[in-house]
């Protein structure tokens, strides 16, 4: 298992940009593939954003395409998710995950693929 803690929720303005990080530590980070979820209030819990072991291999909702941007820095252990031009409905609770198995190339989009969660870290955007 990989532990995962989110940072760098919070409130912004629609139009705005935040950053989230994923720091994890316990199994090898590097020889996972990772993802970004979240959940808005009183809705399922979606993907939006995975990534691969490596980091040469990414994949987003469409929800997100053009806006998000995922990668990780192996060497820090940590994984982000950086946001643009934030609009009201990506307000919700976003939780970064890890593939539950190791060494495997593809990107984990579907969540029964992921076997360890952060905490979540709330972002809210603002008219």
């Amino acid at each position: 298992q990989v532990q995962l803690v989110e940072s760098g929720g919070g409130l912004v303005q629609a139009g705005g940009s935040l950053r989230l990080a994923c720091a994890a530590s316990g199994r090898a980070f590097i020889n996972s593939g990772m993802g970004w979820f979240r959940q808005a209030q009183g809705k399922e819990r979606e993907f939006v954003a995975g990534i691969s072991m490596s980091g040469g291999s990414k994949y987003y909702a469409d929800s997100v395409k053009g806006r998000f941007t995922i990668s990780r820095d192996n060497a820090k252990n940590t994984l982000y998710l950086q946001m643009h031009s934030l609009k009201r409905e990506d307000t919700a609770v976003y939780y970064c995950a890890a593939d539950r198995r190791s060494w495997r190339p593809q990107v984990p989009i579907d969540e029964a693929e992921f076997g360890s969660w952060g905490p979540g870290t709330q972002v809210i955007v603002s008219a």
